[in-house]
């Protein structure tokens, strides 16, 4: 289902796309002078809400998300959430937003019981319940998806061979397929400058987040992105 359409994009869009780890540069009073330009936020998993919902409300734009597999109940102020408080949840959604279409699945590879964590089959049926909402959006907007948000990595991208880190195979299907112009993931913590975090498949960027990245992306319609 498509959710209701907000303000339509300009020539150019500001994102933050955060993951995995907290940024203290991020999470402190400068955030607003820092990341003035920002005009939305993307998690990709494994952050505290109260981290992502100070986000949201110092920069008071939208914050899109999916759950990692270390999410779990948090208590606040006002009780225990299982989400960011005025997030949009793009878990098996697709959703229109500042004039991007985004679609997203939550969590990992199941490695050992805890939340969020599921096969390769189940995570095959969580991309096949975005098709219908991105047949609409080619319907109606002439492209299927601009950004995939996920957690764990696509297969054979940025993934590791253990279990735990292994990439999905259902996200390398559905960006070989479909070419959004952006894949963001997290998951995969990154302990060197050497590590490779961004990969071009086809006229797909597909980016690791960890801690967050700044992405400048140019008329969505035609998927050109900014370097």
């Amino acid at each position: 289902m498509i959710a209701p359409q907000s303000k339509l994009v300009t020539r150019e869009l500001n994102l933050l796309a955060i993951s995995d780890v907290v940024v203290q540069t991020i999470y402190s009073p400068n955030i607003r002078q820092r990341f003035a330009d920002v005009d939305m936020v993307i998690s990709c998993g494994d952050l505290p809400y109260h981290y992502q919902e100070y986000i949201l409300s110092v920069l008071d734009v939208p914050l899109c998300y999916v759950r990692g597999n270390h999410d779990r109940e948090e208590y606040g102020e006002n009780g225990y959430r299982s989400e960011p408080v005025g997030g949009i949840d793009l878990h098996r959604r697709v959703v229109r937003e500042r004039g991007l279409l985004l679609a997203g699945v939550e969590g990992s590879l199941r490695y050992r019981e805890g939340p969020n964590q599921y096969s390769q089959s189940e995570m095959w049926w969580h991309v096949f319940s975005l098709l219908p909402g991105m047949m609409q959006n080619k319907l109606h907007y002439g492209r299927y998806l601009d950004i995939f948000v996920t957690h764990a990595p696509p297969l054979g991208v940025h993934d590791k061979p253990d279990l735990t880190h292994r990439g999905i195979q259902a996200f390398r299907w559905l960006v070989d397929v479909f070419q959004p112009a952006l894949h963001l993931h997290g998951h995969i913590h990154v302990y060197s400058p050497s590590e490779r975090v961004e990969t071009v498949i086809g006229r797909t960027r597909v980016i690791n987040t960890y801690g967050y990245k700044k992405i400048r992306l140019f008329d969505p319609a035609s998927g050109l992105l900014a370097p």
